[in-house]
């Protein structure tokens, strides 16, 4: 098994299409193209030896490495100090439109700030997974990769007096060579998939262009946030990384760029993220407009009233009328392989591509989808005509089908059950429903939405809630807790002053938070038809501490963002889950986590400045005392 970096140990670039990782030690080891689930160029984060790599780094290998993002950007800049000199390689991808492309460009620019430090440079595509073999055509100018489907194309950054960067060892259709750098001077390659022509020298200026309008997209469209809160740096870092998570020709945002990151090192729970499931593109309405991102958060709302029309109508007991995840451009063909040939990340087999999840029940997915189009209702962003049409064919199918076994918020494997956390968001469903048809005065079976409302609520009350344990349950039946219940109150089922309410979180607190961190669930009390174990899931951590703020806990609810945000990565950034050690693991960066957070971080602002200005006016009531 070859070497690994820790999942942790990466940035994120991206264009808006695709994205790519880079090492703290300057290797791009994923990047896809021409879309976030397309096949792999380079892949060794999850096979080494197979996989492909860009790397740049010194040829001595004694030396020190920092990695940091230009301030309010998306440009990543990784550092080398070493006793003879130091340098840095940037690394950005150029913004795409907002059509749908083929030719993306990676720009890797290589300088000498101290000294003298000599680079090894290597770039070893593997297409399609490792599965496609390509040929080499080399230029004086640059390089050609080439496959039956798809070109790439290297270009040197030179001015015309530059000594030529002249390759080793050709033979394995590769790229190697080394290039001796003085304090100020500056060389690189543009990366391009479908250029127009043939490699070429692109002159400083014109790379100076690249990164200055770079920079300036992104800072400009960071200006836009309205959060001046207490944690404004790692809410905007995880603006700009949700960001780099969206499809822009369709506004989708993908679970994670990656796939096949394991929950658990050598286990099975490997699985690809690179596609939008209804759930997060909801989760992502509340968190862009709580920032003032408005834009994005209509082409969410845009991306998910087409979903909803398309299966508008459907009587599909099976999976009802929504998938829970789709293709960035919409489509729904997922189908889930895995590839045999690649050893998984340190070993993590299988390595799989494609969800079989897909098509799963999962009912919870219905209210989610209702809360984020109320939000964004109340916040002036409204459904037209077709789209309030489609709704309400979505609601009379859930009213038909609400009460029925499913899969689950967890995507379990081992059959379906009756999950409570799925009723509480059919409620919210319902709930939603009734106040925007009494908002907008448009029509609606409001009688029977009441009626199914009611249903599901004293359901929830009768068979969700265990006497025994004094606590909400993961469903019914069973005595097992389950995090995803922490939204009870955030979603207005049950007040956070509520003695039933109270008596659940303090049982969450003594069975699922391990200080701080918050498991989904005991896979051994609750077996969901896969083997191993996981980490502590990093979404329901930050979900809970909004549920401490909105109970009162404020101290508590501080105490413990504050120490999660020290596990974030040297970047701010998060993966799906944290083990024991500390170390991240699943899928990188993973969206769900910073929508979360930012969720949470307005939540947490908005009741401690409440509890300051109470105490504050109650100060300025208080009697004079003394003499």
């Amino acid at each position: 098994m070859g070497d690994y970096p820790l999942i942790e140990d990466h940035g994120l670039i991206g264009d808006l299409q695709t994205a790519a990782l880079v090492t703290t030690h300057g290797t791009i080891d994923w990047y896809c193209s021409p879309r976030f689930d397309s096949p792999s160029i380079f892949g060794s984060l999850l096979d080494s030896e197979k996989g492909g790599h860009f790397k740049v780094s010194p040829v001595d290998k004694t030396y020190a490495t920092k990695q940091l993002y230009m301030p309010d950007t998306a440009v990543l800049v990784t550092r080398f100090m070493t006793e003879a000199g130091a340098g840095e390689v940037v690394d950005f991808m150029p913004v795409t439109g907002s059509t749908a492309t083929r030719h993306h460009r990676l720009v890797r620019l290589l300088r000498c700030v101290r000294g003298t430090l000599t680079f090894q440079v290597d770039i070893a595509p593997r297409f399609n997974y490792g599965r496609t073999p390509h040929k080499l055509n080399y230029t004086e100018r640059g390089a050609v990769f080439v496959t039956d489907d798809l070109e790439l194309t290297v270009h040197a950054v030179r001015e015309p007096g530059d000594a030529r960067l002249v390759p080793q060892d050709l033979g394995d259709n590769d790229m190697h060579f080394t290039l001796t750098l003085e304090a100020g001077q500056e060389r690189g390659v543009v990366m391009e998939t479908f250029a127009d022509g043939p490699p070429r020298h692109i002159h400083h200026a014109e790379y100076m262009q690249l990164f200055d309008d770079t920079v300036q997209f992104w800072r400009n469209w960071l200006s836009q946030s309205r959060y001046s809160g207490r944690w404004r740096e790692a809410v905007e870092r995880s603006a700009v990384t949700l960001k780099l998570m969206t499809y822009a020709p369709s506004g989708a945002l993908v679970a994670a760029p990656t796939a096949g990151l394991p929950e658990q090192l050598g286990g099975e729970r490997n699985w690809d993220y690179r596609f939008t499931w209804i759930r997060d593109a909801s989760f992502s309405i509340y968190a862009l407009l709580g920032l003032g991102f408005t834009e994005e958060a209509v082409a969410f709302i845009g991306w998910l009233r087409d979903r909803v029309h398309e299966k508008a109508g459907c009587d599909d007991g099976e999976s009802g009328p929504l998938n829970i995840m789709y293709r960035v451009d919409g489509s729904s063909d997922l189908v889930e392989e895995t590839l045999d040939h690649w050893e998984g990340y340190a070993g993590s087999r299988p390595v799989r591509i494609g969800n079989g999840a897909a098509t799963q029940l999962q009912l919870d997915i219905y209210g989610e989808a209702l809360d984020s189009i109320f939000f964004a209702h109340q916040r002036g962003i409204q459904l037209d005509h077709r789209g309030w049409t489609s709704l309400r064919t979505l609601l009379d199918w859930l009213s038909d089908h609400w009460d029925q076994t499913e899969e689950g918020l967890w995507e379990t494997r081992g059959g379906r059950q009756h999950f409570t956390y799925g009723r509480v968001m059919s409620w919210v469903a319902f709930d939603r429903a009734l106040r925007l048809a009494a908002a907008s005065g448009r029509p609606a079976s409001m009688a029977r939405w009441n009626i199914e409302r009611d249903k599901i609520y004293e359901q929830v009350l009768a068979r969700g809630w265990d006497p025994e344990r004094k606590a909400f349950v993961q469903r019914y039946g069973s005595q097992v807790l389950d995090s995803s219940l922490l939204r009870m109150a955030t979603v207005g089922f049950i007040t956070p002053d509520d003695p039933m309410w109270d008596s659940t979180l303090a049982a969450m607190d003594r069975e699922l938070v391990n200080d701080s961190l918050v498991y989904r669930y005991n896979p051994e009390a609750s077996p969901d038809g896969l083997s191993g174990s996981e980490g502590t899931f990093s979404l329901c951590t930050f979900i809970y501490v909004d549920a401490l703020a909105r109970a009162g806990r404020l101290s508590d609810a501080r105490l413990v963002l504050e120490k999660m945000l020290t596990y974030a990565n040297h970047l701010g950034l998060y993966s799906e889950e944290i083990d024991l050690t500390g170390r991240q693991l699943g899928n990188f960066p993973q969206a769900f986590t910073h929508l979360a957070f930012i969720d949470t971080a307005l939540t947490l602002d908005a009741e401690l400045n409440r509890a300051r200005s109470s105490a504050t006016s109650h100060r300025a009531r208080a009697p004079e005392s003394g003499f």
